[in-house]
């Protein structure tokens, strides 16, 4: 049982299918599964419960995952202290990011960060997407994680913007359970646009991938409540005060238990679905670029 076989089953365990796990830890679908079979076989025992639709774990996987989580957690805790006595890299570094972005928990990184290089002076503020990205061009902002709809206008400035992906994932129509939307399937936007919406403030990128979504194809809708919060937002949705259209890492959240998500499709062939991707960016040729790639290094492999 090595660390690598440990992070694959963390992966499919947190995901709940091994084609996202095995996108998000970039490793091939046929690698993954023959990773935990091989585990499997080591342990003597099945960790997951296969099904078409999804995967569960087993007994033996919930006795495995906090033990699991425990020796991840005990390695990267190994090779922080060895860099720590090193205390060669000093310098600031000016972080950002949205709420809710899911697939990097943010408070985590910057944590094994500072244990690593505790000579870095660090600061961090969580803003809209595209505030994020101006600041960044601006150079008042040394890395953001934002979404792809953010990049906002080319400049000189921006074309020396570099973004590297972390994660693709669907929008999703997320009601209140009293809603008629609740007892579909599916839905399509033309469909969504006769809803009331809640959404976020403009200066997010998931407003702008939604109005971009809706104005590409000639459609309106009503956006009666706009927030700058996710936790309003799911708070007002189940007080059935409109809809959401938003990424999983929303929709999975603890606050939207009881919600409806309902995915979107397709209204014609061929029609391309909106989607959040998010990435993380920084500005080539900073000052403080070798700062700023530590901290991307230390980004788990499931995110690049």
């Amino acid at each position: 049982m090595d660390l690598r076989q440990l992070e694959y089953f963390l992966a499919v365990a947190e995901e709940q299918q091994f084609t996202r796990a095995a996108a998000l830890r970039r490793v091939s679908q046929s690698g993954l599964s023959a990773s935990i079979r091989t585990l499997e076989d080591e342990l003597q025992a099945p960790l997951f419960i296969r099904t078409t639709r999804s995967v569960e774990l087993t007994d033996a996987g919930r006795a495995l995952l906090p033990h699991a989580r425990s020796l991840i957690a005990q390695a990267a805790a190994g090779r922080d202290a060895v860099v720590a006595t090193r205390g060669d890299v000093t310098g600031e570094l000016r972080i950002g990011a949205e709420q809710c972005i899911g697939v990097v928990d943010v408070p985590e990184l910057l944590g094994r960060f500072h244990a690593r290089y505790p000579k870095v002076r660090v600061g961090f503020q969580q803003a809209g997407a595209l505030e994020l990205m101006d600041q960044l061009r601006a150079g008042a902002a040394d890395v953001v994680f934002v979404a792809d709809a953010a990049s906002g206008p080319r400049s000189a400035a921006s074309s020396l913007v570099t973004r590297r992906e972390l994660a693709t994932e669907p929008m999703i129509a997320l009601c209140s359970p009293q809603s008629p939307l609740a007892k579909r399937s599916r839905v399509t936007l033309p469909e969504l646009a006769g809803e009331v919406f809640v959404d976020f403030e403009p200066s997010w990128a998931i407003r702008a991938i939604n109005d971009a979504a809706f104005g590409e194809r000639g459609l309106t809708r009503e956006v009666r409540f706009t927030v700058n919060d996710v936790h309003t937002l799911l708070d007002l949705v189940h007080r059935r005060l409109g809809v959401a259209l938003v990424p999983r890492p929303i929709a999975s959240k603890p606050q939207a238990e009881g919600l409806v998500s309902v995915p979107l499709e397709r209204a014609f062939e061929g029609e391309r679905l909106p989607e959040w991707t998010l990435s993380v960016a920084t500005i080539a040729g900073d000052r403080d670029a070798g700062v700023a790639s530590r901290l991307i290094e230390l980004l788990p492999e499931s995110s690049g």
